[in-house]
């Protein structure tokens, strides 16, 4: 958070070294020969502030741009703080001098009950309570049971079982005389009959009600607070509270929240942010189907989410370790807490869903057509021979492999199909645990994994997924062996 008495003070930290920065974005924008649709000083004082992409696009196009990156690397030297930063401070130190010309600003006075509010939300011992009721109750009972359970199964019970499948099945059986064509339609793996029922009866509602809790909790203002709260735990893994934003997004929208991820200030972050999203952040589907399997079994859902939560940790901890860099600073700007206004919660809210239902109906049509061409050519049984004796080392049916394969195209696809079997009666408790923190730790959707390659490159994307895939399976094996050895009945 900063306070007035701190931009001061940084904004005379920026002045001193003003000059060099300025002289840098000057030198730079004479040496940009090249149109670009940006004005050259912006493209300079990118450049000084190492955007990857106006980097990546004066890289190839100029021809002097080695001599561009030595000044940058000399001005980056020659500044003991971030240039992103120090110009940072310098564009908001602008913004407030033009606010202070044309707004009036009449000072209100904080309230004891905001002030109250404010100092409970932040301080452990007060806030991680909080915040487990917002968990228990916004996305445990609201979307894990009501969206994930009620919405869920009257959806798909009452409307497609009960109707629209079996409508489907007759109409496309009936007019079209060819099998293969059947099943690309219809009957068990289907476009109409399981992509679309993915999509509409199983994840919309999920998505629906994830995105309204989000919404509340957003327009509330207590993101904020909930970054200053997680901000010591988080410097543990190499990030830093302003991370909490791009990892609540990822409940959402892993893929949404890896472009989120760009706002963190070092490529450190990025990396450690974008590997933590793709390994231990369910989105709201995957989650909120999840929440429905575990509901019923209040100790298996202690388990599956004490393990992510340690997964996340162990990964983040050592990534730390491993990749180089500084430890990040933390400054953010808290805004005041308010009651949630109704027509900004419904526009977000209905925006958000749009936005994720235009995205994961072709995702899952899709899906729904390479399940199809590698049943008829065989391919999809030899893959679920190749994988029984994964799963039967993490003590799960030979049938569970499908919903790993289905989550090779998206993990929400493949949560939705461990839902399937689940109402099947073929997992007993341990195995629905086992199976789930495997499928959360399982591989990106191809939505997200496309969004890695743009954001952080093709080498990082592939390490990631290469590292995902084998740890997702040996972290299913060791928990289903540690839960047996230790006798746990969930």
């Amino acid at each position: 958070m900063v306070k007035k008495e701190q931009l001061e003070f940084h904004n005379l930290k920026f002045h001193r070294y003003f000059n060099d920065i300025e002289k840098a974005a000057g030198d730079i924008e004479s040496m940009l020969k090249s149109d670009y649709r940006l004005s050259k000083r912006t493209i300079a004082l990118l450049l000084l502030q190492d955007d990857e992409e106006i980097k990546a696009l004066v890289k190839k196009k100029e021809k002097s741009f080695d001599d561009i990156d030595s000044i940058i690397k000399k001005t980056r030297e020659s500044c003991p703080e971030p240039l992103q930063y120090l110009i940072m401070l310098e564009h908001q130190g602008k913004v407030e001098k033009i606010l202070r010309e044309v707004v009036k600003n009449h000072e209100k006075e904080e309230s004891s009950i905001e002030q109250w509010l404010d100092n409970i939300t932040i301080r452990p011992l007060t806030g991680i309570p909080i915040l487990l009721l917002v968990l228990y109750f916004g996305l445990y009972k609201f979307v894990g049971q009501f969206g994930a359970g009620t919405v869920v199964d009257f959806i798909e019970g009452n409307i497609f079982e009960a109707y629209v499948n079996p409508w489907i099945n007759r109409l496309v059986v009936s007019l079209i005389p060819y099998k293969p064509v059947q099943e690309l339609l219809a009957l068990d793996y289907g476009i109409i009959t399981l992509g679309i029922r993915y999509a509409v009866a199983i994840i919309l509602p999920i998505v629906g009600t994830f995105f309204l809790v989000f919404s509340i909790i957003e327009d509330s203002g207590y993101l904020p607070r909930l970054a200053l709260l997680v901000d010591r735990t988080f410097k543990v893994i190499g990030l830093n509270g302003r991370a909490v934003i791009p990892m609540t997004l990822g409940f959402g929208c892993d893929t949404m929240a890896t472009l989120v991820s760009r706002t963190l200030e070092t490529k450190r972050e990025r990396i450690i942010a974008t590997l933590l999203l793709a390994l231990a952040i369910p989105c709201s589907a995957q989650l909120g189907v999840i929440l429905a399997l575990l509901s019923g079994r209040p100790y298996a859902m202690a388990v599956w989410v004490g393990f992510i939560f340690l997964v996340f940790l162990l990964i983040g901890y050592l990534s730390a370790k491993i990749l180089p860099g500084e430890r990040p600073d933390f400054y953010m700007e808290v805004p005041p807490l308010r009651i949630p206004k109704l027509n900004n919660v419904l526009e977000k809210t209905f925006s958000r869903m749009q936005w994720y239902f235009i995205e994961i109906v072709p995702m899952f049509i899709l899906a729904s057509v390479l399940i199809w061409f590698g049943k008829i050519t065989g391919l999809f049984d030899f893959i679920m021979n190749a994988l029984a004796p994964v799963m039967s080392s993490m003590g799960l049916p030979k049938k569970a492999a499908e919903a790993f394969l289905f989550g090779f195209f998206r993990r929400d696809y493949g949560a939705a199909g461990l839902y399937d079997l689940q109402k099947s009666g073929a997992l007993n408790g341990v195995q629905m645990v086992v199976a789930s923190a495997t499928l959360t730790l399982f591989v990106p959707c191809i939505a997200q994994f496309s969004i890695m390659v743009k954001e952080r490159g093709i080498k990082t994307a592939l390490a990631i997924v290469g590292f995902i895939i084998p740890f997702a399976f040996i972290s299913g094996i060791a928990l289903n062996w540690m839960l047996n050895t230790l006798g746990v009945a969930l």
